[in-house]
């Protein structure tokens, strides 16, 4: 396998990574997902892992379940840096209610010692189906 090749499927493994710690809700694994002082926009702003960890666990811990689905993943690289971009369709459920999420995460990816990691993560919805109560909107 090229090198190349390896990269491009390390960086589509953090968006599987990113899905599998948050329905499963293993919040630490997120380190494994995003630089220490990553930024994200996750409907607003946030700074550092931490701030990240924080907002996503706010969101789902008080569901039933959640299920996060991630394809047409579109990589670039230029040397250790690079983006990825996906779509995402998000399942959330609480008390019989259900809130359905399609959207799109835009990625600025580095490699570290560790491998690479999303450095910047922008959420953006395209749609919504469902009672958003489920989130507490």
């Amino acid at each position: 396998m090229t090198d190349l090749l390896a990269d491009r499927l390390a960086i589509v493994d953090l968006t599987a990574a990113y899905a599998f710690a948050l329905d499963g809700h293993e919040w630490d694994a997120l380190d494994d997902v995003f630089t220490p002082d990553a930024t994200a926009e996750l409907g607003r702003p946030l700074a550092g892992i931490d701030a990240i960890k924080q907002r996503i666990r706010d969101a789902l811990e008080p569901l039933d379940a959640s299920q996060h689905l991630v394809a047409t993943q579109q990589v670039r690289l230029d040397g250790d840096r690079g983006t990825c971009r996906c779509y995402l369709q998000a399942q959330h459920v609480k008390s019989g209610g259900l809130f359905m999420v399609g959207g799109r995460y835009d990625d600025r990816v580095v490699r570290t010692p560790a491998g690479w990691r999303i450095e910047h993560r922008v959420l953006t919805v395209l749609w919504t189906e469902g009672d958003p109560t489920v989130l507490g909107r």
